[in-house]
This record gives C-alpha cells, sequence and structure tokens, in this order.
C-alpha cells in the first residue's frame, strides 16, 4: 500500500507549546492552503498593520486566538500579547481581572493589582468570547475603549493604558444587541476591522497539512520514526463536517497516532462518529448503498465547483431513467414519481422528446 507525502501548508501558525493549554478547547495550529484560507491570511495580515480595534468571528476551535497572535506580531506592538477569556472568570471577578484593583476595595483585596489593560500596555489585549461579557462591564470597556484609560476597582485616579483590543466571540453579536443582550454602542466600537473566520469544513484544504502536522507533533512525542496516512485515512478526514474543528482534527490524529502499528495510521485508527465509510474500489455498491454513493458523488461534484450542478443532475437523472425504461415515457414517469405531464415537460426541455414522441405511443 502506497502512502502520500505530507502535504506542505502554505503558513502554519502554532501557540506556545504551554502545559496549562493541553486541555483547553482552543486550536493550537492553524495553516493558510486553501484558497479561502490564503485571501483570509492576506485580510489578517492587512488588517494588523493598522491599530484598528479588530472583532474575530468564528465557531469554537477554529483558531481565533491565533489570528490575534498573528494580529499582534504584524501589528509592531513592543508592548504583550495578553489573552482573556471572558467566560472563564465569575461575573463578581471579571471586573477586578480586567482593571484591577487597590487595596482595601473588597474583602480579601490585601495589596494592589493591576488588571489585564495594564498588563497589556504598549501591546494588545486579546478578549475571547466577548458576547459573555456582563452588560455593566460592557460600560466599562466602552469607556476604556474611548478614553484610552482605566480606573482601579477603589482608586480615585484614572491610569492611561495603550492598548490594541482584538475581540473574539462565537455568536451573533448582531442578534445579542436585538435581544438586549449586547450594547450596541459597544458593539459599533468593536465592529472597525471584522475577520470571520470559517469553520474547518469550509476550507478542507487546509485538513489534510493540518493532520500530517499534527500526526508530526505527536510522534515526537511518542518517540516513533515516522508516521504516514493511508489514502483512505484522507478520504475520510476530508469527508468528516468537523463540528469540533481543528481541535476535533487534533484530538483524532491523536488518538491514532497512539493506536496505529508499525507507523501507518489506517481507517481502524481513526475514531469519527457518524462518518460514511467510503467503499472499497473493487466492490460495486449494493442497493442499500446507492444514495449513500450519490451523495458522495454530489459531495464531489461540489468540492470541484461543477457548473450549473443542479441542472445537471436533474438531466442525468431524466435522461437515464428514459433509457433504462426503453423509452416508455408512462413506465419513466412512474419510476420517478412523476406525473405524465411533468415527465413530457422535462423531456422536451432537454431535448430527449423527439418527433416521433409527440403522438403518444404508450
Amino acid at each position: 500500500m502506497s502512502f502520500s507525502r505530507p502535504p506542505s501548508p502554505r503558513k502554519l501558525l502554532t501557540l506556545p507549546d504551554s502545559a496549562s493549554l493541553a486541555t483547553s478547547i482552543r486550536a493550537k495550529a492553524l495553516v493558510f492552503s486553501d484558497p479561502q484560507s490564503q485571501q483570509l491570511l492576506e485580510h489578517v495580515e492587512q488588517v494588523a498593520a493598522s491599530d484598528a480595534t479588530v472583532l474575530i468571528i468564528g465557531e469554537t476551535g477554529t483558531g481565533k486566538e491565533l489570528v490575534a497572535r498573528h494580529i499582534h506580531a504584524g501589528s509592531g506592538r513592543g508592548g504583550p500579547f495578553v489573552a482573556i477569556n471572558c467566560g472563564a472568570f465569575a461575573e463578581s471577578m471579571i471586573d477586578a481581572e480586567l482593571f484591577g484593583h487597590e487595596v482595601g476595595a473588597f474583602t480579601g483585596a490585601n495589596q494592589s493589582r493591576a488588571g489585564w489593560f495594564e498588563a497589556a500596555n504598549g501591546g494588545t489585549l486579546f478578549l475571547d468570547e466577548i458576547g459573555d461579557m456582563p452588560k455593566p462591564l460592557q460600560v466599562k470597556l466602552l469607556r476604556v475603549l474611548q478614553e484610552r484609560q482605566v480606573v482601579r476597582i477603589g482608586a480615585r485616579q484614572a491610569t492611561p493604558v495603550d492598548v490594541r483590543l482584538v475581540a473574539a466571540t462565537n455568536v451573533d453579536l448582531a442578534k445579542a444587541v436585538q435581544s438586549g443582550r449586547f450594547r450596541a454602542d459597544l458593539f459599533y466600537r468593536l465592529h472597525v476591522a471584522t475577520i470571520h473566520l470559517p469553520p474547518l469544513r469550509e476550507r478542507p484544504g487546509d485538513i489534510l497539512p493540518l493532520a500530517h502536522h499534527f500526526a508530526e507533533i505527536y510522534r515526537r512525542k511518542l518517540d516513533l520514526p515516522t508516521i504516514a496516512l493511508a489514502p483512505v485515512v484522507e478520504q475520510l478526514l476530508l469527508a468528516h463536517e468537523w463540528p469540533g474543528n481543528i481541535r476535533e482534527l487534533e484530538n483524532v490524529i491523536h488518538y491514532a497516532v497512539i493506536v496505529c502499528r508499525e507507523g501507518r495510521i489506517e481507517r481502524e485508527d481513526l475514531r469519527l462518529p457518524n462518518t460514511v465509510q467510503p467503499l472499497p474500489p473493487a466492490r460495486m455498491p449494493q442497493p442499500e448503498d446507492g444514495l449513500d454513493s450519490v451523495r458522495h458523488a454530489v459531495k464531489l461534484l461540489l468540492d470541484q465547483q461543477h457548473p450549473q450542478l443542479y441542472e445537471a443532475l436533474e438531466q442525468l437523472i431524466i435522461s437515464t431513467a428514459f433509457e433504462h425504461c426503453a423509452e416508455n415515457q408512462l413506465r419513466t414517469s412512474r419510476e420517478l414519481g412523476l406525473s405524465r405531464n411533468v415527465l413530457r415537460a422535462q423531456l422536451k426541455r432537454f431535448g430527449l422528446l423527439g418527433e416521433r414522441f409527440l403522438v403518444s405511443t404508450d
């Protein structure tokens, strides 16, 4: 059995190798091999060169923090990159975490502490899941963005900050505004430069480069000599919908590397739920496999961006059924579940109704 060479990603972004990220749901690698991803990268780097506030919109596990880090790297800002998940703190604590506090500001405040805005001074503050931020804090955040200064809890004086804000969300903030869960003025303040990060299923050209990247990462950790992906494995990876995006792909490859034998990942090493297994080339589809085979063929045509696909498929169904029924209109209409008038209209539309059929011979 032959194995393909790992595809080389056009550009690879990775998170720092930290034990604190081991159980995170965030994506730890991002590539830009798919044409859509390459356009995205160009847009990200254009935005990075400015000093605009950025809003990144995308599903969980698509790589929003990686994009934010790349924006910081391309901004030329000398300060640190600080990443905060707004949904990870209790509502009573997030105020102090973001803006800091003075001694005695609340019970347990035994010493002054700078908040994350001050910690990111001169650099970039990444606020993930900003849609989860309580509305009272949204007011304070808006004030910081407008005045470029923060007031610690318990303080009387403001502290100037030079921070570029990059926010991210996996919810529709416009709908959150309509429902009253998010302030409209803050939404428009964040909505300066918007980056829509597509899910992995919409950028299939990135799937195999990421798979090979993760296979190489876990091969090294397990001290294995080589790891290869069988062609059928690559087909299965490309066919999967990846609801968990890049993080799900990493978990699947990690498990496959652990259980595979002789440095080869085979079909049985994958743990993919609800995946239609591709048919071996020598096996002819059985009757119960017919619609699955058609579904697979339609997906291939969609990937190939076949022009006027719906009309082409419609014509294929009508012409094939007509030929199968020996050009008998009554039988064809019965087999397809169409009325005879509808069938005749379709036959005429596709040029299948010659002069000898204008007068019925059925």
